[in-house]
């Protein structure tokens, strides 16, 4: 089945007793496209997921699938494939029965339900598999057995709810890779719901960052990244996060805002300098060092620098890229510049 366009129109939820975990999201999804949904816990990005998988509905606002309202449309009619953090293998029966469940209940061939499974437990590298038991499966190959069952459905679209997030990180990174290849090859629509920025810009062809309920900026990685829309997507994207400072404190009055950013990777210990600081706390990583440094300027906060050399000593002088500065109001928000 082709790819499906996924559109949130005015989508709001209050649960009873007055909570509001969505606030009037517009959102779309095109067509083969991978959205990722990230934020904090409890910013409402779970919720959203489940709202278009039909789990739960919506207080107001429309769902709309390749432009026809399914509001009202139960989980099995929208034709979405959802997977959960926790994979929900069915213990007692094989891979290739697990694979095969969701098209037994379907009532299609059997010559139709061993093409398939067969088909797509050689797309993800689990044909050897398909006699074992999820016990016997390792938590990457569970995974992959878990997005297998999705698959053979061949939905319309497919819904990630932290798919990766039970792994340890070295099989996390190689799961990443093998999910995005994946896209590649089906073309298939994906929404995507992690806490993990980076998995959001590994990932992500858009990423819609969000807080409290709302979207506080959409947009691809790079963009996100090169030109965060207020002071928290400018914080919680990048890692380590970017620095935050007063423009007033550090004397910068070239800059069109209140409070100015800077990328940790963008700091420069040089030989001298405006700015001078003491060096708090060095952390290697193997191919750089992270740099707490504490400004001595009163009132200013820590400031973290990315360097491929110990720092010179205890006493460092940053030196900020003016080039690479980000400006923000005193309201948070981006600073036009």
């Amino acid at each position: 089945m082709p790819a499906a366009s996924i559109q949130l129109d005015g989508i709001s939820k209050t649960y009873p007793g007055g909570h509001t975990a969505l606030h009037g999201i517009d959102l779309t999804a095109a067509a083969g496209e991978f959205l990722v949904l990230v934020g904090p816990s409890g910013c409402g990005k779970s919720t959203l997921l489940r709202l278009i998988a039909g789990l739960e509905a919506p207080t107001s606002g429309r769902i709309v699938l390749d432009g026809v309202d399914v509001t009202a449309w139960t989980p099995q009619a929208r034709d979405l494939a959802m997977v959960f953090q926790s994979y929900a293998l069915y213990p007692h029966m094989t891979v290739r029965e697990n694979l095969a469940y969701g098209l037994r209940v379907r009532r299609l061939s059997r010559a139709a339900i061993d093409e398939r499974v067969a088909r797509v437990a050689e797309a993800l590298g689990i044909a050897p598999l398909l006699d074992r038991r999820p016990a016997q499966l390792s938590g990457g190959e569970r995974q992959r057995v878990a997005l297998g069952r999705a698959m053979v459905r061949e939905p319309r679209a497919f819904l990630l709810d932290e798919p990766l997030s039970n792994l340890d990180p070295a099989l996390r990174a190689h799961a990443r890779a093998e999910l995005r290849q994946l896209h590649q090859r089906l073309g298939s629509t994906i929404v995507y719901v992690t806490h993990d920025q980076e998995e959001a810009m590994t990932l992500g062809t858009r990423i819609a960052v969000m807080r409290k309920g709302r979207i506080e900026q959409l947009a691809p990685p790079l963009a996100i990244y090169d030109r965060p829309a207020n002071t928290f997507v400018a914080r919680f994207i990048g890692a380590p996060a970017m620095n935050l400072l007063p423009a007033s404190l550090l004397g910068i009055d070239a800059s069109p805002g209140d409070c100015v950013g800077i990328r940790p990777h963008d700091v420069e210990l040089g030989p001298g300098g405006a700015l001078e600081g003491r060096v708090q706390l060095v952390e290697p990583r193997g191919h750089d060092y992270l740099v707490h440094i504490q400004l001595d300027v009163t009132g200013a906060p820590t400031i973290v620098a990315v360097t491929h050399t110990p720092p010179p000593g205890e006493r460092v002088f940053p030196q900020f890229r003016r080039d690479r500065l980000h400006a923000f109001t005193a309201d948070g928000r981006r600073a036009e510049q």
